[in-house]
């Protein structure tokens, strides 16, 4: 499981328009907790660490300890609010979790063995579908990556969720079709299909040519 990171925040009492641009002008972002039936709590985070979470990539499916005053709190971002001229963060929102909280997130796919990729060592090309899988799973059981092996993955096959062993718990969102996340595509300017029928045609003449003989 991915490690967890720390974020330190503070509280803060003041709210309104005017005092979060105050907040916003001393390098900080305000924000706030809230979830798992708790009293939401303001908080102010400083930007330049925000920013360096936000551009991850993966900041909305993270899990992170909110640390408020000392005090630790296992939390998932809820949504985050940007300037939109300038990029910058103008608010944050954080989800408290218990123990029992399940959690929708996207979760990377990571492909392996293409090095020895039948497919592609034909010169085929890996097509992927879905960079990222959206998965309902535990908050404390969140996988770093689901991981694709393409060791046995010929030209012209799609490799579908069913193919991909999971972590106990873990389910995808699509729950109603069996949906694809790559293909093997044949080589540029190969027609799997000419190749098929050619092979069955030689196969075809091979046979004839046989029976004559005889």
């Amino acid at each position: 499981m991915t490690e967890i990171l720390e974020i330190i925040v503070k509280n803060r009492d003041a709210t309104g328009t005017g005092s979060a641009r105050a907040i916003r002008r001393g390098g900080n972002t305000p924000g706030i907790l809230y979830g798992n039936d708790t009293q939401p709590i303001n908080i102010t985070i400083e930007t330049k660490l925000l920013v360096k979470h936000f551009q991850s990539g993966r900041f909305l499916s993270t899990l992170y300890d909110l640390n408020i005053d000392g005090k630790k709190s296992r939390v998932i971002p809820k949504d985050i609010q940007v300037h939109p001229v300038k990029d910058t963060p103008l608010h944050v929102d954080f989800y408290l979790l218990s123990k029992e909280s399940k959690v929708i997130v996207e979760i990377p796919v990571l492909f392996i063995n293409d090095d020895i990729c039948p497919g592609l060592k034909k010169g085929g090309v890996l097509n992927i579908v879905r960079h990222n899988v959206e998965f309902s799973c535990p908050a404390n059981e969140i996988p770093e990556n689901i991981v694709v092996d393409l060791a046995e993955s010929e030209t012209g096959e799609s490799i579908h969720i069913s193919a991909v062993k999971l972590p106990e718990n873990i389910l995808p969102t699509i729950s109603d079709r069996d949906f694809t996340i790559a293909t093997i595509a044949a080589p540029a300017g190969v027609d799997e299909t000419d190749e098929v029928e050619t092979e069955e045609s030689e196969n075809e003449e091979a046979s004839s040519t046989q029976e004559n003989e005889e």
